[in-house]
């Protein structure tokens, strides 16, 4: 990765951050994110475009409103620091183009824009999950629309036989993403009596495979099980969570789809395997 690049993709990031930041906030409350601008949440007044630089604002300010100085939480420069990391991430990931038919330079671009569109959608869905065990449907569905444009784009620089392929395999794994876990959520409320999983969940599911096709939905989904297995097995065995204590399956499968799509889904199935044989 040349110098200007990763700056770009480092000053972008971060500025996408901010704004990650207040769409977590207001979305939930039901506030437009777009008006009014940047504003304190215990005074109400407005920040200042030099307040609001990404890190360095906070930073500046130490950690406290300008004008009623109340305190101004960490995670604002935590969210713009990791989007800064993760759209830097993007610029070396597999994607879609890990298989070799589909590796062209133009795909690796449409891969690149492809990552940080998708990276900037699950870091707000995660962040809301966590505070409030709900996953936003318009932030799924955006998911869902960017990703089968995104197959569709990677579509028009390869054969056509393939690209027919490509496209029915990510619309398949779309519909069976939503059902899959629509259905195991469903049965799991006729044995438990509760629902294992949210509706939110099966959307992103369906968000999954429409970037990812169908091997990757289902390599996600598996990184997804395992890693949400080990930390509520650990969070009760600890006592951070109760008996049929839910708690927020999105960051899991976020994390599922993000893997996958660093690396692609055929590196993932060669570990597994490698781990078998051992």
């Amino acid at each position: 990765m040349n110098t200007s690049l990763l700056w770009i993709l480092l000053l972008a990031g971060a500025c996408v951050g901010s704004f990650i930041n207040v769409v977590v906030w207001r979305l939930p409350r039901e506030e437009s994110i777009v008006w009014p601008g940047s504003h304190c949440p215990h005074c109400g007044r407005a920040v200042l475009w030099h307040d609001n630089i990404p890190v360095l604002g906070w930073l500046s300010l130490r950690g406290r409103c300008r004008d009623c100085h109340q305190p101004i939480s960490a995670r604002y420069p935590l969210v713009e620091t990791l989007s800064a990391g993760l759209w830097v991430s993007a610029a070396w990931a597999s994607g879609l183009s890990s298989n070799p038919l589909l590796t062209t330079p133009e795909t690796a671009l449409i891969t690149l824009i492809g990552g940080v569109v998708l990276i900037s959608l699950l870091m707000p869905l995660v962040l809301i999950d966590i505070d409030h065990l709900w996953l936003p449907e318009p932030i799924c569905r955006a998911g869902v629309i960017t990703g089968l444009l995104c197959t569709g784009l990677i579509a028009v620089f390869i054969e056509q036989e393939t690209a027919r392929n490509l496209l029915f395999n990510h619309l398949l794994a779309s519909a069976a993403g939503l059902l899959v876990l629509e259905s195991l959520s469903a049965l799991a409320e006729r044995i438990v009596g509760q629902p294992a999983l949210g509706l939110g969940d099966a959307k992103l599911a369906a968000m999954a495979g429409a970037w990812l096709g169908l091997g990757g939905l289902t390599v996600s989904l598996g990184i997804a099980v395992f890693s949400g297995a080990l930390f509520g097995g650990l969070a009760r065995i600890t006592g951070r969570l109760k008996p049929r204590e839910p708690f927020p399956f999105g960051p899991f499968i976020a994390l599922g789809i993000w893997l996958v799509w660093l690396m692609g889904p055929q590196w993932w199935w060669s570990q597994w395997i490698a781990l078998i044989e051992l």
